[in-house]
């Protein structure tokens, strides 16, 4: 069986068991329904650390040696520059268009205040007192490991004679720890069961209010046009190689998507990424090390993307004046500035963004990112669902532009 169609088979009992949940009507209910979910996502991010570490470093070692690194790297910042400046100009192009009519309510909830991107802090975790502190973190925020694999990838290029036994080993684990990858990948449908009755059960909460749905039906226009028509249309448009099918890359696809939307998290998504990019869209080891991670960490377009949409409007519902288009330009510049930015927060970087930039705005507006506090599981969800078409679609138009970086086209009935 398919892996998207487990997957989907999953969303599909889940959503109809978040449907049928009652809601929180006692102590030990709450505590089962906060702590599967966790768990749930806990179990996706399991091997996604050292798959980072052991994968990146074998591609950095092999692209050092044949004197390729450097140009991918730069052809993927290019490209996922591209690919951020469209999700946005799009995402607040239609918002401005299709803007909901009604104002949103201001609701008064308890919360904690969220704090924008942290730039010293990110700082200090890539460069630890202790190299090897990074093996031992948590493993969310992904970069320090990458920093861990470039250097290590420099040092395995020292002396050959001495580095060869380490440089097998890194290769050995990086084949192993892929296939364990997969084999999550392949019992993942279990887990979203939970994330997704999760996903229905929160959604429920939100329709017995009735007071999101225009900004709601908003995104949902933008998520879907964004992940199914206008990202394949430019990768068909503008692949430099002979053109195929774009359904076949949606095709290919869907089981990150999947995950995406109901796990609300890139580093839940990225080993059923990997597993996709490399089997359905046939994107060699290197660039499938590489290109992906990047993406994941300093190209999340749709996160910023779907912060600049609830900034806007939030701004039109409780400001009497027009935006002016100096303002939507200087929301457009902060936003892609914040896709670098969100590599420490794999799971709510589009509240993360949003905060920023009501942190940016005029008083009165510093803290309009909780008025959107009851539905932050759906910008989540919208937002994570277009980063990883994003890294998907990219990365496949990352290595069409390469001379030999992809190997042949997979037929579709040998799609994972």
């Amino acid at each position: 069986m398919k892996v998207w169609v487990k997957l989907f088979s999953g969303a599909v009992i889940g959503v109809v068991l978040g449907m049928v949940l009652p809601f929180r009507e006692n102590s030990l209910l709450a505590h089962v329904i906060d702590f599967l979910p966790q768990l749930a996502l806990r179990i996706g991010r399991y091997v996604a650390p050292p798959l980072v570490v052991f994968s990146l470093t074998i591609a950095i070692h092999r692209l050092r040696q044949e004197g390729r690194f450097w140009g991918l790297v730069g052809k993927s910042f290019l490209v996922i520059l591209a690919t951020t400046v469209v999700v946005l100009t799009f995402g607040i192009g239609a918002a401005r268009l299709l803007f909901p009519s009604g104002r949103i309510p201001i609701i008064v909830e308890n919360a904690a205040e969220i704090a924008p991107p942290a730039l010293e802090q990110s700082a200090f975790e890539l460069f630890p007192s202790n190299m090897f502190s990074v093996l031992a973190g948590d493993g969310l925020f992904l970069f320090p490991l990458c920093v861990f694999a470039f250097f290590l990838a420099i040092g395995l290029s020292y002396d050959k004679m001495y580095s060869k036994p380490l440089l097998s080993l890194c290769d050995s684990f990086s084949r192993i720890f892929f296939h364990i990858a997969a084999f999550f990948s392949e019992i993942l449908g279990i887990v979203v069961i939970v994330l997704a009755a999760y996903y229905a059960w929160q959604y429920r909460l939100v329709l017995t209010k009735g007071i999101f749905s225009g900004l709601i039906r908003l995104l949902l226009i933008i998520t879907l046009s964004l992940s199914f028509v206008v990202l394949p249309l430019l990768l068909y448009l503008f692949r430099p190689k002979k053109k195929s099918a774009p359904w076949k890359k949606l095709y290919g696809s869907l089981g990150p998507a999947i995950a995406a939307f109901f796990s609300g998290d890139i580093n839940f998504t990225l080993p059923v990424l990997l597993l996709h990019t490399k089997e359905n869209l046939g994107v060699n080891r290197r660039v499938n090390a590489i290109a992906p991670l990047l993406y994941a960490t300093i190209g999340r377009a749709g996160s910023a993307m779907v912060a600049a949409v609830s900034f806007i409007v939030i701004l039109q519902s409780y400001s009497s004046l027009e935006i002016e288009f100096e303002q939507i330009m200087q929301i457009w510049g902060r936003a892609l500035l914040l896709s670098l930015m969100l590599g420490r927060n794999s799971g709510d970087g589009a509240i993360v963004a949003l905060a920023a930039l009501c942190l940016w705005a005029p008083e009165g507006f510093k803290t309009g990112y909780l008025i959107l506090k009851p539905i932050g599981f759906f910008l989540i969800a919208c937002a994570t669902l277009i980063d990883c078409m994003a890294a998907t679609l990219g990365s496949y138009a990352i290595a069409h532009t390469g001379p030999d970086y992809l190997s042949d086209e997979k037929k579709v009935k040998n799609f994972v």
